[in-house]
């Protein structure tokens, strides 16, 4: 009661500070000249260097989602609390240093698929576009559970999403360069097509055999999208840590800071605003993208909550250990949830993220399912008695994990432990 201010109003002053300051500081890198440097090196390299990116990427937003969570914590924790870390300030610049950083980093990578475009043979685009195949190659004949294609799915959502603001930002340079002439579109239209229409045909290639081979049912996805409207509905709270979209983010291990500061920085950069006719334009502009936004979170929590009802998890909603206080992460209050709420199982022993929570059963399937066609070619008839002791024995040793269990945390890592 003492603040002035609630605690996601402090985040939120927070997030638009360090925007505000990357925003300037990303105004020292020349664009012109990273991009003739990149352009110069060979298609081998190239490809390698974009295959590095990707790498860095994910783990920075694994290390950022820590540093900017620091940050939130140190700044609305509690002024009686005895405190035990660095400081407000410090937290601060490194945030500030993690988001121009990682705003560098998708720089390099626009830039690099630019050149991939302009290029007058296509064959560096044509190459990173086989790296959509290869990426099937290290999933498809993986074992995969519930909890990890669903890991899989969070990330190929925050993969596709930042490549179509990549297409953004590689588009608004070519117009600026061809003086924003309608004709340079169309011809960069069917590249733009060739690289979404590859990224969608090898996700669902590789959804199609990791469920074929993982005898995984389509209805699984439905479960996945009730979770992350359950995510959206239980973030709605009076007190909220942060923003509303913070738990769906946090989940995909997606941190929109860094892609906000590049995407400003090249709008600004590409487009002239002079006179007062202009001014108006960027200001009835801006009132527009609000009123979006406003729409699209009216939108969004009514299907999300549509969600929520068809997959009969209303229940978990109510429950007290989820409300969130003033200060604390949202992730760390999903992960107390653990120890309070039991895990359903559906027939084949895949946990299931649609039933109410029930105690969990002493006799559940194994997760190893052995027909007798594979004993007989694979072991003697003496060696019968010890399979199933192995297997009872991996029943009882197996822990099993709700999706709504999953630590957020360890997401931006694109792992789950």
């Amino acid at each position: 009661d003492r603040r002035l201010l609630q605690p996601a109003q402090v985040c939120d002053i927070l997030k638009g500070v360090i925007l505000v300051i990357c925003y300037f500081m990303m105004h020292y890198v020349d664009y012109s000249m990273m991009y003739h440097l990149i352009r110069g090196q060979s298609v081998i390299k190239l490809y390698i260097i974009y295959n590095m990116l990707e790498v860095a990427d994910r783990l920075f937003s694994s290390f950022g989602q820590d540093i900017l969570d620091a940050l939130y914590w140190t700044a609305t924790e509690p002024k009686e609390r005895k405190r035990a870390h660095i400081g407000v300030i410090p937290h601060f610049f490194m945030a500030v240093l993690y988001v121009f950083l990682h705003a560098i980093l998708i720089m390099v990578q626009a830039t690099t698929l630019n050149v991939a475009f302009n290029s007058h043979n296509k064959s560096l685009l044509t190459i990173m576009m086989s790296n959509n195949f290869v990426e099937i190659k290290g999933s498809v004949f993986k074992k995969f559970e519930k909890n990890n294609l669903f890991q899989m799915s969070n990330s190929d959502i925050k993969e596709r999403f930042t490549n179509y603001v990549l297409l953004l930002i590689v588009c608004l340079r070519n117009m600026e360069q061809f003086s924003w002439n309608p004709d340079h579109l169309w011809v960069l239209f069917p590249d733009v097509c060739m690289v979404v229409a590859s990224e969608i045909a090898v996700d669902i290639v590789k959804h199609a055999f990791i469920t074929k081979f993982n005898d995984i049912t389509a209805d699984v996805y439905s479960e996945y999208r009730a979770s992350l409207a359950f995510d959206l509905v239980s973030s709605r709270q009076k007190n909220a840590y942060t923003d509303y979209s913070d738990s769906v983010s946090r989940r995909m291990g997606f941190i929109p800071l860094p892609l906000a500061v590049l995407l400003i920085r090249v709008v600004t950069s590409s487009i002239k605003v002079q006179g007062i006719l202009a001014y108006i334009c960027v200001v009835l502009f801006y009132c527009g993208l609000i009123s979006l936004k406003v729409l699209n979170s009216i939108v969004l929590l009514g299907k999300s909550c549509q969600y929520v009802k068809e997959a009969k998890m209303e229940e978990k909603l109510f429950n007290p250990v989820l409300t969130a206080t003033p200060g604390k992460p949202a992730g760390k209050q999903q992960s107390m949830f653990k120890s309070t709420q039991g895990i359903s199982t559906d027939e084949n022993g895949s946990t299931s993220v649609t039933n109410q929570p029930v105690h969990q059963k002493e006799n559940t399937p194994s997760l190893l399912v052995t027909s007798n066609s594979d004993q007989f070619l694979t072991t003697p008839d003496g060696e019968e008695k010890d399979i199933s002791q192995d297997s009872s024995e991996l029943k009882h040793r197996s822990s099993k994990k709700d999706l709504l269990e999953i630590d957020r945390f360890t997401i931006c890592g694109n792992r789950i432990d």
